[in-house]
C-alpha cells in the first residue's frame, strides 16, 4: 500500500497513522516522541468541559502543547452542548489544530455523568453536543465513538451519521463496546461498517499493535486512518515501523537494548523538565515496564526501577542492565 495523506477539515496529516488518546500516558512527552517516530497526529489526554468552564487551575496548567508536535489533537469531554460550547470558546486560545470529542470512554466515573460512552446512548444529545462545538470553533471537530454501549446496543453506523450530519470532520471508531472496556476482541467489522456509511474520513482504532495490525485494519476496513493508543506504550518506533512497512512490506529491527536505553533516558530526561524530579521519576516508571517487556531480563530490571526515586538512580540501573 501506498502512504497517502488523510485530510481532516483544513488539517491535512501527512500519513494516516495517529497517536490515540490516553490518560496519564499521552503528556507532551510522549507525544513529541511519537510525532519525532512518524505519527501523523498526536492527540492529548482528555480534558474536562466542565473543569475549563469553571476554570480549575490544574486541568489549565495540563494544556501544554509544544511548537514542534503539531499537528495535535484536543480532546474534550463533557455532558451537555452549553458546557462544552463554553468550554469550547475558553480554550480558543490554545494552539492545538483539531477539537476531538470524546463519546467513548468507558470509565464508571465518566459514564455516571452522562459523558463518554454514555453518549452512545442518547445520540440526540450527542448531536446537540457537535452542533454547539461546531458554531464556536475555529477548527476540525472530530469525534471519537465506540462500537456500542453494548453487544445489544451496538449502533456506531446511526451515531457515525448523526455525528456527520452535525458537522463532525471526521470520525474515530473503536471497535469495542463500552461494556468490554479494553478487554476481548475489537470487531474491526463495525469500523468498515461506518466507512461505507458516511463521507468523513473515519479513524479505525482498536488492537492495533502491530505495523501488520494497521495495515490489514486499512486492508479489511477501508478507513482512511489508524488510531494506535496502548500499542504505542513503551514503543514510539511503531510509528516509524508502520510507514516503513507500509512502503515495503518489511520492518525495521527491533530497538537493541542500547536504542531502548537511550530511549528511555531521554524520555525521562523530558518528563523531569516537564513535572519535576519528583513526579517526572515517579511516572517514567510505567513508561520503562513498557520500554522493556519482552527483553532479557526485563522482570528484574522492573523490580528495581520500582525503587529509583532519581534520574541519577534510572541512568545507573538502565546501565547495569
Amino acid at each position: 500500500m501506498s502512504i497517502k495523506k488523510v485530510k481532516i477539515g483544513n488539517v491535512v496529516l501527512e500519513n494516516p497513522f495517529i497517536l490515540g488518546p490516553m490518560a496519564g500516558v499521552t503528556d507532551q512527552p510522549f507525544r513529541l516522541l511519537c510525532h519525532e517516530m512518524g505519527a501523523a497526529l498526536v492527540c492529548m489526554e482528555m480534558v474536562s468541559a466542565n473543569a475549563v468552564k469553571y476554570g480549575n487551575k490544574k486541568t489549565l496548567e495540563f494544556i501544554n502543547i509544544s511548537d514542534a508536535e503539531h499537528p495535535v489533537s484536543m480532546q474534550l469531554f463533557g455532558p451537555d452542548p452549553e458546557t462544552m460550547a463554553i468550554a469550547a470558546e475558553q480554550l480558543a486560545a490554545e494552539p492545538f489544530d483539531i477539537l476531538d470529542i470524546n463519546m467513548g470512554c468507558p470509565m464508571p466515573k465518566i459514564v455516571n455523568n452522562n459523558e463518554g460512552s454514555a453518549l452512545m446512548r442518547d445520540l440526540k444529545r450527542a448531536g446537540a453536543i457537535v452542533r454547539a462545538v461546531c458554531a464556536v470553533s475555529k477548527r476540525p471537530v472530530t469525534v471519537k465513538i465506540r462500537a456500542g454501549f453494548n453487544e445489544n446496543e451496538i449502533n456506531a453506523v446511526d451515531a457515525a451519521k448523526v455525528l456527520e450530519d452535525a458537522g463532525a470532520s471526521a470520525i474515530a471508531v473503536h471497535g469495542r463496546t463500552r461494556e468490554q472496556y479494553y478487554t476481548g476482541s475489537a470487531d474491526w467489522d463495525i469500523i468498515r461498517r461506518v466507512k461505507e456509511a458516511v463521507s468523513v474520513p473515519v479513524i479505525g482504532n482498536g488492537d492495533v499493535n502491530s505495523a501488520e495490525d494497521a495495515v490489514r485494519m486499512m486492508r479489511e476496513t477501508g478507513c482512511d486512518a489508524v488510531m494506535i493508543a496502548r500499542g504505542a506504550q513503551g514503543n514510539p518506533w511503531i510509528f516509524a515501523d508502520c510507514l516503513h512497512y507500509m512502503e515495503t512490506g518489511e520492518h525495521l529491527p527491533k530497538p537493541s537494548i542500547e536504542e531502548c536505553k537511550a530511549m528511555m533516558l531521554r524520555h525521562a530526561a523530558m518528563q523531569l523538565e516537564e513535572k519535576g524530579a519528583h513526579l517526572g521519576i515517579l511516572q517514567m516508571r510505567k513508561h520503562v515496564a513498557w520500554y522493556t517487556a519482552g527483553y532479557r531480563d526485563s522482570a528484574a530490571l522492573r523490580n528495581k526501577i520500582n525503587q529509583v526515586t532519581t534520574y541519577e538512580e534510572l541512568e545507573r540501573v538502565l546501565a547495569e542492565w
